[in-house]
């Protein structure tokens, strides 16, 4: 669980480490009300979770945690992970990224160029994960989750408090949802002064098969969208905030968010990959229909995608 609080401090903690990215107002009578885009996609590494990934570090570091000589570790060949060895490069830590062995060799090139000591091993990211937490037990490592941690979800939310002083009268966020991590922390920021809508691929669906359950459950994964919003379950945090804070959630189509992809490179020039249009799909899809007078943000997360792939 997480409170406006704990975001609020890690806006305090990260800041002058992360880009204050910027709003663009999408064209005028394309939907009912007004509409933003936060353009998160902009961020250091492309997505957001370089503001979780230094907040946890950094509150590491305050607590006594962190080893200098020993740093952190982290299992993802994707996001989490670009993000985590960006964040430990920063602060001048050494980095230890566990990927499974079929993890892409652009990802690995990448997270190597960062500065990663980089283990491949297992089949499967699970594998990975058990490797990276037995790591941080045996070395004393700090342990970065890639969505299920109060840190990283906190410095995730930091979004929330950007978006709020950008759009007076904000409404309503959409925000695309994987493990929870971002979503969870966007609510705990702006609890009581904006509405939160959760959007996730139909072939994914980890908060809107949570809610119906009364509980965070395992959840089949497929979809084009799965290499970002491909976690299995809600994060117990995601869930609990959701819960608390009377998160909506409205599931979009492969279909759906291929749509609004293409519709944000050829309406605005914007390129991301298709976790992050999946909040747009939302609206473009008819999945959420604002008020006319509804002042609307979407949160476009992430632009780590192949642009020929448009």
């Amino acid at each position: 669980m997480i409170t406006r609080a704990e975001v609020e401090e890690a806006v305090r903690r990260t800041a002058g480490l992360t880009r204050l990215t910027p709003v663009l107002q999408a064209d005028p009578g394309e939907f009912p009300g007004q509409l933003w885009f936060k353009c998160e996609f902009m961020q250091h590494t492309g997505t957001f979770k370089a503001r979780g990934a230094l907040n946890r570090i950094l509150a590491s570091k305050e607590r006594g945690e962190l080893r200098p000589d020993i740093g952190v570790v982290v299992a993802s060949g994707g996001n989490a992970g670009l993000a985590n060895a960006y964040a430990a490069a920063r602060l001048g830590v050494p980095v230890t990224v566990f990927v499974p062995a079929a993890a892409p060799e652009v990802k690995v090139r990448k997270l190597k160029a960062i500065g990663a000591n980089v283990v491949q091993g297992g089949t499967e990211y699970a594998e990975a994960y058990m490797a990276a937490v037995s790591h941080a037990q045996e070395t004393g490592a700090v342990y970065c989750h890639a969505y299920d941690q109060p840190e990283i979800a906190a410095g995730a939310g930091t979004v929330g408090s950007e978006v709020l002083e950008q759009v007076p009268g904000l409404d309503t966020i959409l925000v695309a949802v994987g493990g929870g991590g971002l979503m969870a922390g966007i609510a705990a920021a702006v609890e009581g002064k904006a509405k939160v809508v959760a959007v996730e691929p139909g072939t994914a669906p980890t908060l809107n098969a949570a809610l119906a359950a009364g509980e965070p459950v395992d959840v089949p994964v497929s979809g084009l969208a799965a290499d970002s919003l491909g976690a299995r379950r809600i994060g117990d945090i995601g869930f609990s905030v959701a819960v608390r804070a009377g998160v909506e959630s409205v599931l979009v189509s492969d279909d759906d968010i291929v749509a609004a992809r293409s519709g944000l490179w050829h309406g605005y020039r914007i390129v991301v990959e298709h976790g992050a249009a999946t909040a747009y799909a939302a609206l473009t899809s008819g999945a959420y229909v604002p008020h006319p007078d509804e002042h609307v943000a979407v949160i476009l997360c992430g632009a780590n995608t192949d642009p020929a792939s448009l």
